[in-house]
């Protein structure tokens, strides 16, 4: 081929070629692990302190499930904690001038755990009666499975309630996943490897896509600033928690509190958040602010059509306390947003899964 022809063939049947691959890039449809929950995903590049746990070295776990009560409640996202450790005490210096140390009681961290919807009814069931306040203990384990979805081995936890329970923050202008915190106190655990656990049934695991941007605020006579909210900040329950010394053992007692109610804060346009500034002027300048003049409220958590429910809080004894322009730029454009600040009395929860 001479130096001509060449350079024809470069600049005409190349470019086509390439332009086709493009193409078939483009129109080549993704993969989605929510829709195959079954299939174990691609190996890590590098390390992670749970795989390291498991036994599996840099390159360990590929997926967790969770159990309660010796039944598969689904996969998680990931897991923490667990881990048996005690305090060091120090003694008073003595003749030696030395100022020994020793350990007191063995306890264990919690457990944390992120995840989404698909999990089982069980669980949610368990989060829904720790709102409730029935502080219903539970054992259960966090498997970890290998490349080949074979169980590696698995912590084992007992006794255990559930202390956390936390939503994400909401924003209606990104496209980030949700995915709830859940972090149980266990009385004890343990590790065991080798678990010839089964993967979880077929039918869990299908997870509904869940975005922090689809949600449904309504708050009682303030439907339009309601409607017109683009942030809530994130959500957590904590349990207020009671330790007792053990009897007959090593291990100290915990009891079941009071849970601790967050506040809600909530971003409007500040065009639509007449209502807010007049429950505002109402309950904090002019004092009209005793239980009779709180009010209730829901945040649902929504699916991708915007209709159907995924999760449910109701939130009652709402009290309004703050109400504040977000911070004006000189020659910002953006619309403008006040935030309104609501202490909470009880919060309800319900889940669609439940």
């Amino acid at each position: 081929m001479n130096e001509h022809t060449r350079r024809q063939f470069l600049g005409t049947v190349l470019p086509r070629a390439v332009a086709a691959g493009a193409g078939l890039t483009v129109l080549r449809p993704g993969r989605s692990l929510a829709a195959e929950p079954q299939q174990l995903p691609a190996p890590n590049p590098g390390p992670t302190p749970a795989a390291s746990r498991g036994g599996q070295g840099a390159y360990g776990a590929s997926r967790f499930g969770l159990e309660l009560d010796g039944k598969s409640a689904g996969w998680i996202n990931s897991a923490e904690g667990g881990d048996a450790t005690a305090d060091v005490v120090l003694e008073k210096a003595g003749a030696d001038h030395i100022q020994h140390k020793h350990l007191a009681g063995v306890k264990y961290e919690d457990i944390t755990v992120n995840c989404g919807t698909g999990m089982s009814k069980n669980f949610y069931d368990w989060i829904k009666a720790s709102f409730d306040k029935q502080f219903i203990r539970k054992n259960g384990a966090i498997v970890t499975y290998d490349y080949n979805g074979k169980p590696s081995s698995r912590l084992e936890w007992f006794n255990a309630l559930i202390t956390e329970i936390g939503f994400p923050a909401l924003d209606a202008g990104t496209k980030d996943p949700g995915k709830m915190t859940i972090r149980i106190k266990p009385s004890q655990t343990r590790m065991v490897t080798g678990s010839q656990a089964a993967l979880p049934p077929a039918g869990l695991g299908i997870s509904k896509q869940w975005m922090v941007a689809n949600f449904r605020l309504q708050i009682d006579r303030c439907q339009t600033a309601s409607q017109r909210a683009s942030k809530v900040e994130a959500i957590t329950m904590k349990m207020v928690q009671t330790t007792t010394p053990g009897v007959g053992t090593r291990l100290p007692g915990m009891e079941a509190g009071q849970w601790e109610v967050p506040n809600l804060a909530v971003t409007a346009a500040e065009a639509s958040a007449a209502e807010l500034y007049q429950w505002h002027e109402d309950f904090v300048i002019k004092g009209n602010n005793g239980h009779d003049k709180e009010r209730g409220g829901t945040l649902e958590y929504l699916a991708p059509d915007m209709k159907e429910s995924l999760f449910t809080l109701t939130f009652r004894g709402l009290g309004i306390f703050k109400l504040a322009p977000e911070t004006a730029t000189a020659g910002n454009l953006t619309i403008r947003r006040v935030k309104a600040e609501m202490y909470c009395q009880d919060i309800g929860f319900a889940s669609a899964m439940a």
